[in-house]
Formats: C-alpha cells, structure tokens, sequence
C-alpha cells in the first residue's frame, strides 16, 4: 500500500472519529436540553462503570459461571456501603484496598 493510502486511512479514521463527537456539541450547545434528558445523561457514567464492574465482580472464570461468594463480591458490598455513606472517593479506595487486603489473608 503506498504511503499516501496510509496518510489517506488515518485522515479518514480520524474524521471518522472527531465527527460523531463534534456534531452534538455544535448542535447542542444552543439549545436547552429538557431536565428528563439532563438527568437521563447524568446516568450514563454509572451505568457505565455498573457494566466494567458487574462481570467481574460476579462471573468467574471460563465458562463463565456466576459466583456470589467470590472475594472481590464479598469486598465490594461493604466498600460500596461505605461509599454510599461517606461520599468520599479517597477513603473509599482505601477502606476498599484494606478489606480486599483483608479477604486475601482470611479468604
């Protein structure tokens, strides 16, 4: 593939790429967005880390096989309490490393 091919496929992935997110910022930014909408999009970040998360906390393994006494599960629930109590970021983290520590030792 000449070189000029490649200069022509990166230039079109990046168009490719740039497009989708630029046209709602410049048809959107104008326009007020209606409050269902505004608060159906302040969803998307946790159904998002709800989908990185849930497998591996749940599945294990190949095949996968749903797991409910799996360490990281069991570290998790107490974590996510604690979270949801505080609303700390920092010391969610550490309380969630030191019981995950935890489960190491005694699991």
């Amino acid at each position: 593939m000449p070189a000029s091919d490649y200069i022509l496929l990166v230039f079109a992935m990046g168009l490719v790429t740039y497009v989708p997110r630029w046209a709602p910022l410049f048809f959107l930014t104008s326009r007020r967005l209606p409050d269902r909408m505004i608060e159906w999009l302040d969803l998307i970040p946790a159904a998002i880390l709800s989908a990185l998360l849930l497998p591996a906390l749940l599945l294990s393994a190949e095949p996968r096989q749903m797991s409910l006494l799996r360490p990281e599960l069991l570290v998790a629930v107490p974590t996510f309490l604690f979270a949801l109590k505080t609303k700390s970021l920092g010391s969610t983290v550490v309380v969630g490393m030191m019981l995950y520590w935890l489960a190491g030792r005694f699991i």
